[in-house]
């Protein structure tokens, strides 16, 4: 039986405030290349792992509010990654399948598939990595928040922050597609220019750079905001909703000016949702995985045919793990941030 040595990225602790390189240890421990007998989980070496701001939120002490469970330190990180089946005591999975979902951040990991948690990859003539984004669970994100959530229509203007990560570069594009307006936001000129230049923005602007973002909103939206794509909350909400139009929906994907605080900011125009009637909708993805595979009819097309942009910030080596995770609730990325273990 062999018995190989498996890194890992383990929590040291629970967190409070902006996470650290140095709340996290890489250990080396072994795993044996074999299941127990009549086991029904999946033995599977870990290729691309996903970096998402969700993950913030499993990290602090468990909450009752949390939308997923906090991680338990001393033990691996858990996250979204794209695995080649080593063994498996699973009907549906055989010795070299490809899947994505809930891993280990490690380099080899013992995983019992669950529906809507975990995906055989059936489409292999694209990217393997673009299932940790544009195929996986950001880009079903940005499929399902627009056009489920924010019910668009052609000619409307759709406002999207946080517009160079993961899923605000697709919900952009989506739009556009759709025949909307479309400006983003991102905080360094880099970013600004991708979302112009690559992801056919109509418009964006560098919000560090705005004294006054209710203002800005103001400029590049002068006949009001029909629909706001929210990633980041906080002051930039509150400037939103003096620009909305009458009937504006909000989807509220996520909110990471908030995630490090230990005392969220208020919102204070508030009072704006009733007399012009806005829907704020917040949304999880997985209550919309039953699309998935309309999702891929949809997207994988459109990848072919040149349709869609994407962009991927790619650190090497499960060792850069913290580094990258750390470095988005920093801006650091551009697009989306993926950790390579091995490419097959």
């Amino acid at each position: 039986m062999s018995t190989v040595t498996n890194k890992q990225v383990i929590l040291r602790d629970y967190v409070s405030g902006f996470p650290k390189e140095s709340d996290f240890d890489i250990t080396t421990t072994t795993v044996e290349l074999k299941l127990p007998e009549g086991s029904n989980s999946l033995l599977v070496k870990n290729l691309y792992l996903s970096c998402d701001p969700y993950m913030r939120s499993r990290m602090g002490k468990p909450a009752a509010s949390g939308i997923a469970q906090a991680y338990t330190p001393g033990k691996p990180v858990l996250g979204f990654g794209v695995s080649r089946v080593v063994e498996s005591g699973h009907p549906d999975y055989k010795e070299g399948d490809l899947m994505w979902g809930v891993v280990g951040w490690e380099e080899y990991s013992v995983v019992t598939p669950i529906p809507d948690m975990h995906f055989k990859i059936q489409n292999t003539d694209v990217p393997l990595s673009y299932y940790t984004g544009l195929l996986g669970m950001p880009g079903m994100t940005a499929y399902a928040g627009f056009y489920e959530v924010c019910s668009p229509k052609k000619g409307e203007t759709v406002y999207v922050s946080a517009a160079s990560g993961a899923v605000g570069q697709l919900v952009g594009q989506f739009a556009k597609m759709m025949g909307c307006y479309v400006v983003g936001s991102a905080g360094s000129k880099e970013k600004v220019d991708l979302l112009k230049n690559k992801f056919g923005f109509d418009d964006a602007f560098n919000y560090k750079e705005e004294q006054d973002l209710t203002a800005a909103l103001k400029r590049c939206f002068p006949k009001g905001i029909d629909i706001y794509f929210e990633n980041v909350g906080g002051k930039m909400l509150d400037a939103v909703l003096l620009n909305m139009n009458i009937h504006g929906r909000i989807a509220v994907c996520g909110m990471i000016s908030q995630y490090n605080l230990e005392n969220h900011e208020g919102v204070h125009n508030l009072s704006t949702i009733i007399y012009k009637r806005i829907r704020i909708q917040g949304f999880a993805v997985f209550d919309y995985y039953d699309k998935y595979s309309k999702f891929l009819e949809f997207v994988i097309p459109c990848i072919k045919e040149g349709k869609i942009a994407y962009v991927e910030d790619v650190a090497e080596g499960l060792e850069k793990g913290p580094e990258a995770l750390v470095g988005l609730f920093h801006g650091k990325n551009v697009g989306k941030q993926v950790v390579v273990i091995a490419r097959e």
